[in-house]
């Protein structure tokens, strides 16, 4: 791929605000397709394409959301930045079977809380069930987004689904606990920070704390009874 094409495509994605991530994954999805043939991507056949894709599943056996990040996007360079005609990508992305997520019980909730022994893990999990977070709206909590004022009693979300800030209660049971989690760790910037104080913990770790509870025996004195 040309330095030139490479640059059209970044500048793009830049100018319509795709994340880095994806800029980088769809560079990588542009160089493994001209590296497969050998030749400039302006150069190449729709049938050329669509071989590369079946190559991707029959031949690598890639799992079909790999593929479709591969479609998504070549389609995104060679109908933006090549200016291809829609017709000219001939496979539809598979249909995506919508499922509803599982959701705990109250008794389940209660019992990943008792069987937390470590503070930060146990606040952690309240803070985020208790407040409905998500797990890339709890790890990203910084202190002064607690506001325990009594007349107020809100968490802060910032930048959450969407882009978008918005404001979640701060439950009354789960204050007491977070004030002697702040006395114990005297967290800075980050309320959840990782092992690099200046750095929250990355979401790897918060399901890992959350599969760790999951998986721990509940303790005979607990009383918690779990269908």
């Amino acid at each position: 791929m040309s330095m030139d094409l490479r640059t059209q495509f970044l500048n793009y994605m830049t100018l319509h605000r795709f994340s880095r991530h994806t800029q980088k994954n769809y560079i990588l999805v542009l160089k493994g397709l001209t590296r497969f043939f050998n030749q400039a991507p302006d150069s190449l056949s729709e049938e050329q394409i669509q071989e590369y894709l079946l190559y991707l599943i029959e031949g690598k056996k890639l799992a079909w959301g790999t593929v479709n990040n591969h479609l998504c996007g070549l389609s995104c360079f060679f109908k933006n930045v090549l200016k291809w005609d829609e017709t000219r990508f001939k496979i539809p992305p598979r249909p995506r079977i919508k499922k509803l997520p599982s959701t705990l019980s109250e008794e389940e909730v209660m019992r990943l809380f008792d069987v937390t022994t470590n503070l930060k893990h146990r606040v952690f999990l309240k803070t985020v069930y208790s407040a409905g977070l998500r797990i890339s709206e709890a790890i990203s909590l910084r202190p002064k987004h607690i506001e325990s004022d009594p007349s107020r009693m809100m968490i802060r979300v910032e930048q959450g689904k969407g882009k978008k800030d918005r404001y979640t209660v701060l439950s009354r049971s789960l204050l007491p606990e977070l004030r002697a989690y702040w006395k114990k760790y005297q967290p800075g910037e980050w309320l959840f920070a990782g092992q690099n104080r200046k750095k929250h913990i990355g979401p790897t770790s918060a399901l890992q704390i959350f599969n760790t509870a999951k998986k721990k025996p509940v303790s005979p004195e607990a009383g918690v009874f779990i269908r």
